[in-house]
């Protein structure tokens, strides 16, 4: 029933966002070092920028923030001066940004044609339904749940509007999981390049370098997650 529950409420947010970050939009010039995104999965901000990182077919290393995490916020204070997410690193141009609507205004001008995409353009509208998909989720990724550290980042393959790939993001989110993105929206080119490592095309997809697991089925990777990196009695 829990699972129902789950996956019921992680398709409504989906649906407030209307599928946005379904589809890749125009592509420009491809970076060669993964982007930095300090966040927490139900931060409506967060949200947006996950969105255009998506939609841009960009991988990140994501370092979760969750409320009460004490991995990497401290390190997001350190780098940018204040306790504010999301915040950008990009170790391409060395640029490092907060505010959301000026990261993806940054993203689209660097990595796509110049256009903020439509799904992210509309100003109050999309910030309102950003925070609509927040409030069915409840407290889904928002706060820190003890567990220990992994020694590698984990690689995780979504795209930002499945609800599968949600509710493992979140999980990674509460036990404070580093771990890089590789985003697979529809129209991706690195599909095929997917396809071929995994033997089918399925998201969300865990890969863990620290004990050579890989799978996929998002409630078999939230069970490995507890089970490996959460603490005994959480």
């Amino acid at each position: 029933m829990i699972r129902i529950v789950n996956v019921t409420t992680s398709y409504a947010a989906s649906v407030a966002r209307l599928g946005f970050g379904q589809y890749v939009t125009a592509l420009g010039k491809r970076p060669e070092k993964p982007l930095e995104l300090y966040e927490f999965e139900n931060c409506p901000f967060c949200r947006k920028v996950r969105e255009a990182l998506c939609v841009l077919d960009l991988d990140a290393f994501i370092y979760p923030c969750p409320k009460g995490g004490t991995r990497f916020r401290p390190r997001a204070v350190e780098l940018g001066g204040k306790q504010q997410f999301p915040y950008l690193v990009d170790p391409n141009t060395g640029q490092r940004m907060y505010e959301s609507n000026d990261i993806i205004r940054y993203l689209f001008e660097t990595y796509g044609d110049g256009n903020v995409a439509r799904g992210l353009a509309l100003g109050p509208l999309t910030t309102a339904s950003s925070i609509l998909a927040s409030w069915t989720r409840g407290l889904g990724g928002s706060r820190a749940q003890p567990g220990r550290a992994p020694e590698k980042p984990l690689e995780l393959w979504s795209f930002e509007a499945s609800p599968y790939c949600r509710i493992v993001r979140e999980t990674l989110c509460r036990l404070e999981l580093p771990y890089l993105l590789h985003n697979l929206a529809k129209g991706s080119p690195r599909r095929p390049d997917f396809l071929a490592r995994s033997g089918r095309m399925m998201v969300p997809y865990l890969s863990d370098p620290n004990t050579g697991e890989a799978m996929f089925e998002s409630a078999d990777i939230v069970a490995y997650l507890q089970k490996t990196y959460g603490a005994p009695d959480a």
